[in-house]
């Protein structure tokens, strides 16, 4: 008789590919988004290629994130190694929650920054012209932009913690019973 309720010691299939598909989603975004903002503006490709691109898939990354967070409430999830030290456990847990937020807060911000700045060429998202709810309002446009810049630099942080912590795990621990890297494969 098997017992349904053992807790699992890799996350479950959806879980794993959204956070692959989320890990380079906003890894090519914050990428794309440096190469953009230092293109001289004289470049046309700036504005006719690198924004509405970053655009789309900032929508993209913002749904993948929202089923993301969806389906980790709606999943078991394994617990923390054994072996990790108690303020291990909780910044890992500080840290993925974090991700999660700012994976959906960034690219709210990113549309907000969109919506709002009154020269804006609209929110594409491949072929579909998503409504601006926002007043154009360049004010709000210059904070908007700020926070989703600042946010987007601090997911990426978040993201170098995430990969040193797990390298750590794997390669550094005596024991190797705090490798959490199988457990996302």
């Amino acid at each position: 008789m098997t017992n349904d309720h053992t807790i699992p010691t890799r996350y479950p299939l959806p879980n794993r590919l959204l956070h692959w598909i989320r890990a380079g989603l906003i890894l090519g975004l914050i990428g794309l988004g440096w190469i953009m903002t230092t293109l001289p503006e004289k470049i046309a490709a700036r504005f006719d290629w690198f924004y509405p691109v970053h655009k789309e898939f900032g929508v993209l990354a913002f749904l993948t994130g929202t089923v993301a967070i969806v389906a980790r409430t709606r999943s078991i999830l394994p617990g923390h190694p054994p072996g990790l030290a108690p303020w291990e456990a909780r910044l890992s847990t500080v840290v993925q929650y974090a991700i999660l937020t700012l994976a959906i807060i960034v690219p709210l911000m990113g549309y907000a920054m969109s919506s709002s700045f009154t020269q804006s060429d609209g929110v594409p998202f491949f072929g579909i012209e998503l409504p601006e709810l926002l007043a154009k309002n360049d004010r709000a446009f210059a904070i908007f932009q700020w926070l989703h810049k600042t946010l987007a630099y601090t997911l990426l942080g978040l993201i170098i913690l995430h990969i040193a912590g797990v390298l750590k795990h794997r390669f550094v621990d005596a024991g190797k019973d705090t490798d959490v890297l199988p457990r996302m494969l």
